[in-house]
């Protein structure tokens, strides 16, 4: 289990996470709503060790996080897919996706992992040879996620998954979120699209302003009046 307990981040004087506490348990999906500038970003980029924590503590298992360097991080197996995508375009799919092992030797396994992220997404299959920046938005964001897994995450962090992509292939990256989990990774999701979110979610967070001000199943907070007036566009 992941295990966050107030957790303080500062940048110059401003507070951006306020004593938040949160946990993410094995083989569940997680996900974080709000606003932006809510600190749900800065959560996952503190978790990863992007962002130096002021106070309080990251647990994974029986090991502390917060001060360890992010090879480290990585090596525990928590990996952070980030907001935007941030392939690298000059390289190939097939490139990009090596890139994602760096941390590993067992030339086999990685093989393998090569074959697993093509089965998840047989376009990058049809495209390894094509360079990532010349890719959509959609088949980009299926390479980023696809360079995440092929450092054999136990939590796979995911930052605004469905962010600037068509409805279609949101609906197939939600899919794909889903297929991951039941393959055993534990999912910690970041995601505008609310309303998505809440329906593959096991557990939820709302976040306001660098607080938790608000939990419960996906399943209870899709019902949440006031979680429907602020996040899903309805009315009382």
């Amino acid at each position: 289990m992941l295990k966050i307990e107030n957790l303080q981040v500062a940048y110059g004087g401003i507070q951006a996470l306020r004593g938040i506490s949160l946990e993410v348990p094995d083989g569940k999906i997680v996900t974080l709503i709000g606003a932006n500038g809510a600190g749900k970003s800065t959560t996952l980029r503190t978790i990863s060790g992007l962002v130096k924590a002021k106070g309080g503590s990251i647990r994974y298992n029986d090991t502390e996080l917060v001060g360890k360097p992010i090879t480290s991080i990585i090596e525990t197996g928590i990996i952070h897919v980030p907001e935007g995508r941030r392939v690298f375009p000059d390289m190939t799919v097939l490139e990009n996706l090596k890139i994602g092992a760096y941390l590993r030797n067992d030339k086999d396994g990685i093989e393998r992992d090569i074959r697993w992220v093509y089965e998840l997404f047989p376009r990058l299959e049809e495209r390894n040879w094509q360079l990532a920046g010349t890719l959509s938005g959609g088949e980009q964001q299926m390479l980023a996620v696809g360079r995440g897994l092929m450092a054999r995450p136990k939590v796979l962090m995911m930052d605004e998954p469905s962010l600037g992509l068509a409805p279609i292939v949101v609906q197939g990256i939600f899919d794909i979120i889903r297929e991951i989990n039941r393959q055993g990774v534990t999912i910690l999701l970041i995601e505008q699209n609310a309303n998505m979110a809440l329906k593959i979610a096991d557990y939820a967070y709302v976040m306001e302003t660098g607080r938790i001000t608000m939990t419960g199943t996906g399943a209870e907070l899709l019902e949440n009046e006031a979680v429907k007036e602020a996040y899903l566009g309805k009315k009382k």
